[in-house]
């Protein structure tokens, strides 16, 4: 049984139609519909869907056919609980939460070190300001004015760009 004919027998069991069991998992109706017809595959986030939603399918039965599709009360009480797996983790030789403002003295030396080399790479920056200067152009009149010195090179257009966004096209 493929992963496609596995999510419909999950519809069925659900006895919900195709839009409703969407509108339950949170996914859109056109996913179930390419899903059932074969055109997608079902992605991980689809299958977490149905799983969160539907929690007495077993895991192992949607991803890879195996097993049967419900937990039957028998491997409920023989699975060990996430509680029990997360207490067989802890260590007591480590503290289990440290403090809030607490950073160990070695992150604490090499932060200082960095800033140090930033505070000596960085000098202030110099500028060289010139006054008096003089203008690079002057204004001149219309009459003043040269014409171009070849005689092919026309203008065709003057177009003026105002500092409030607006502007003026000229064509001789």
């Amino acid at each position: 049984m493929d992963l496609n004919s596995r999510v419909q027998k999950i519809i069925n069991y659900s006895e919900l139609s195709s839009s409703e069991f969407a509108d339950e998992i949170g996914v859109q109706r056109s996913n179930i519909s390419h899903v059932l017809s074969g055109r997608n595959k079902p992605s991980l986030d689809f299958l977490m869907k149905i799983k969160d939603r539907f929690p007495e399918i077993q895991w192992e039965w949607l991803i890879e056919g195996k097993g049967a599709m419900i937990f039957s009360e028998n491997e409920a009480a023989s699975t060990p609980s996430s509680y029990s797996l997360e207490e067989s983790k802890i260590n007591d030789d480590e503290p289990i939460i440290t403090g809030l403002f607490s950073i160990p003295s070695q992150e604490i030396d090499e932060n200082t070190k960095r800033e140090e080399e930033k505070s000596e790479i960085s000098e202030p920056i110099q500028y060289n300001i010139v006054e008096n200067t003089p203008k690079i152009s002057e204004n001149k009149n219309i009459s003043e004015v040269e014409t171009p010195i070849e005689k092919g090179n026309n203008i065709k257009k003057i177009v003026f760009f105002y500092e409030n966004g607006k502007f003026e096209v000229f064509e001789p």
